[in-house]
């Protein structure tokens, strides 16, 4: 009698059960902490050793003589990246590597949609899957500090609650494929200048409160399967070997069973790799960090030297077996997944799902009446802007896409209004999206492109300017934050011009940022989309013509001026840190001021981070955190509370009736914040507890509900290193933005 023997992910192995039995490794009827400990158990060291590091710019080592297969790991979260070659980063020029470019996470938190979050997790992890990647790298949950991180395009926003409970549902999805969440970059990567060694001072409180939620989440509650280090320090340790946060916070107090792999090149020491909890070392280059070596990968932190101090009895055995197990789980719950779906690629239920998110992550920020505009308007339309056509997959670090289609916001606008109906002006030039660096542009160029949009403005009826920032260097970019704070390349005095001429004018700037907007009262309309990928241009012509209600919130504050942000209101020091014995950067060296020099930073915004800072120090936002219009109206009745007290072991529910008072079906998303009345510790003047968005039709009302706990009244106490809900007296804080508070409700704790 014959079995079929599992082997790897797809190999079978007719072997005669009168000469061999099944191997508790590939048994997949026996639970995978037995699977795990016996196929451990079958591994020399040197087989270990080879599991924690790379073996290629995207794959790390299997066990083929045990038929265990390799890890494959992929960029990013918007999308499955186009394949690198084995050992450089050159691109493999495959012709069947192009994929659907989701919307940018920083749109997904602008949903404030659950349920479509789980969509984007099914969705691309079906890509991934069908591209045969086991790690897709994110998605990340960094907090945003500063409008000026070129980064923040790639996160969730401002507030850790918002950032967790969206999260969740895209790793369990992404998860369900066969496919690891690799959540980032932790911690404390919250800017891109000086990222590989600047060193984070921030208070245990603030860290808790504020930068570490939003991955206990993802960890305790959507089971991610690895975690990806940052390249910064914090406490005077790099982040990707930190005994803190990965021995003491992430596998200690959290209890995480997964992998800990370092962003690329971010591993700095042998012994504090071994020692501080990771697993995993991914690397730039062969010697992990700047460099091509001869002896390839093997001389990464967590190769040779690593296999040598083990071998010496100087790092214990026990601290390999315990990488080579959590590296073993992943690969059980990946790689060698013989359930996991087949996957699929660029399909139209991707192309929907896209869409479908995109759609609602646009934000109406203003509109005097202009919007909607009508397709069948018969106006002559004006649309400026590089955006409008430029391809914006493209730059922006490891997050860039290689797409099957790209459906620009002028094709668009084409479609909708009619060819003949929309003329087209650039207005101004970018250049071309290169990483860490920007072209400069001729002013001969540029003053011949403001000129023909300006001449053109005088010709038309509407402007529709799609503008803003893209993927260039010093911009919405990995590895640079961006050079200032208003619109680049004298965006703001062509707007101010387009303006005087012609005051029919909608900006629908696409950004992942916050910026300046020194036009913004002669500005009758203003969206704010984001980086929506392959349907970017149906969506937005659909919100500017009003086939969709837009329905999106901001997922962070735009203040009026960078001073009124908090990282920026207590000099250098807080952003973007001092250097300590700087190393410019030169062309032989260009790594020097990314790598080799020694930055100290302070957080001392503290707690009060986003509308935090805003609220309890009183300076307004521009567009307050929450904030997003729609077409029709929504009023708010009045809150009640089904009881005026509660024990740590009860609760409370409160409940308020919104009604669309207009004349279009919306969605509105309800923001319930919790108010501290008194409290021993200072404390922001509200916090954020809980949202639900509700679809509601003309004359409808619907009853929103919310139940309140103990948990939710919480601050960390840094002395005690708890959390604290005090006695005393609460109010809960109902609305439509962070500054928009339409309802109150007091209650009491005890």
């Amino acid at each position: 009698m014959n079995k079929l023997i599992t082997v790897g992910a797809a190999v079978l192995v007719s072997v005669s059960a009168a000469y061999a039995e099944v191997p508790a490794y590939l048994d997949r009827t026996k639970p995978i902490e037995e699977r795990v400990e016996d196929a451990l158990s079958r591994l020399t060291l040197k087989e270990k050793v080879a599991l924690c590091h790379a073996q290629s710019k995207f794959s790390s080592a299997g066990v083929p003589r045990l038929g265990i297969p390799e890890l494959w790991w992929s960029d990013g979260p918007h999308g499955v990246r186009a394949e690198i070659n084995w050992n450089d980063w050159g691109y493999a020029n495959w012709t069947n590597d192009s994929v659907t470019a989701f919307p940018a996470l920083t749109a997904l938190a602008a949903t404030w949609n659950p349920e479509l979050s789980a969509l984007y997790g099914k969705n691309v992890g079906e890509e991934a899957r069908y591209r045969e990647k086991d790690v897709l790298l994110g998605p990340g949950v960094n907090i945003y500090r500063t409008p000026l991180n070129g980064r923040n395009f790639e996160y969730m926003g401002e507030d850790p609650y918002l950032a967790g409970e969206m999260v969740v549902p895209y790793i369990q999805e992404l998860q369900k494929n066969g496919v690891a969440a690799s959540v980032k970059h932790f911690a404390l990567n919250n800017q891109e200048k000086w990222r590989g060694n600047i060193d984070v001072e921030v208070s245990d409180r603030a860290l808790y409160e504020i930068y570490l939620p939003a991955f206990k989440r993802a960890v305790v509650d959507g089971k991610a399967w690895t975690i990806m280090g940052a390249y910064n320090k914090y406490n005077g340790q790099h982040c990707c070997h930190n005994s803190r946060l990965l021995n003491d916070i992430l596998r200690g107090e959290w209890g995480f069973d997964g992998v800990v792999v370092t962003d690329w090149g971010g591993a700095h020491d042998t012994r504090e790799a071994a020692l501080n909890g990771l697993d995993v070392e991914m690397g730039s280059f062969t010697n992990g960090l700047t460099a091509d070596a001869g002896s390839s990968y093997d001389e990464y932190y967590l190769g040779r030297p690593f296999r040598e101090l083990v071998a010496s009895g100087e790092v214990p055995m026990e601290v390999l077996d315990a990488k080579a197990r959590n590296i073993l789980r992943l690969i059980f719950r990946t790689a060698m997944n013989t359930d996991k779906p087949f996957g699929s690629l660029a399909t139209p239920e991707h192309y929907a799902a896209a869409k479908a998110i995109g759609d609602e992550s646009i934000v109406l920020l203003k509109n005097d009446g202009l919007l909607p505009l009508r397709a069948d308007a018969g106006k002559r339309i004006l649309v400026v802007g590089e955006n409008a056509v430029k391809m914006l997959n493209k730059g922006g670090g490891s997050s860039e896409l290689k797409v099957k289609d790209m459906k620009s916001p002028l094709e668009a606008l084409r479609a909708a209004f009619g060819e003949a109906n929309v003329t087209y002006a650039q207005g101004y030039e970018s250049g071309p999206s290169i990483y860490g660096f920007q072209i400069p542009i001729p002013a001969n160029v540029s003053d011949s492109l403001f000129a023909d949009a300006v001449s053109k403005a005088k010709e038309s009826d509407i402007i529709i300017y799609i503008g803003g920032l893209n993927k260039n260097g010093f911009q919405d970019c990995e590895s640079s934050d961006r050079a200032g704070y208003n619109l680049p390349f004298g965006q703001d005095s062509l707007i101010e011009a387009l303006a005087d001429i012609n005051p029919n004018i909608i900006v629908a700037n696409i950004s992942g940022n916050a910026y300046a907007m020194p036009w913004i009262k002669k500005v009758p309309a203003i969206i704010q989309s984001w980086y929506l990928g392959t349907m970017i241009g149906p969506s937005m012509a659909d919100v500017i013509t009003g086939k969709i209600n837009p329905s999106g919130k901001l997922p962070f504050s735009f203040p009026y001026r960078l001073e009124d942000n908090s990282a920026h209101a207590s000099g250098e020091l807080s952003y973007p840190g001092i250097e300590r014995d700087p190393q410019p950067a030169d062309e032989k060296n260009p790594f020097a001021g990314h790598m080799g020099n020694k930055p100290e930073q302070r957080y001392d915004d503290d707690i009060l981070v986003g509308y935090r800072w805003h609220d309890t120090k009183k300076i307004p936002a521009m567009f307050a955190f929450g904030h997003g219009l729609s077409y029709t109206d929504f009023k708010y009745g009045k809150a009640t509370a089904s009881a005026k007290e509660f024990a740590s072991d009860g609760s409370i529910t409160v409940t308020v009736p919104v009604t669309n008072i207009g004349t279009t079906e919306g969605k509105e998303t309800v923001q319930l914040y919790i108010s501290d009345e008194k409290s021993s510790l200072p404390r922001p003047l509200k916090e954020l507890k809980a949202f639900r968005k509700v679809s509601i039709a003309p004359g409808e009302t619907k009853e929103v509900s919310f139940k309140v706990s103990a948990d939710d009244l919480k601050f960390f106490d840094d002395k005690a290193h708890e959390w604290v809900a005090e006695p005393g007296k609460f109010k809960a804080l109902i609305g439509s933005s962070s500054a928009d508070i339409r309802a109150t409700v007091p209650f009491s704790y005890k």
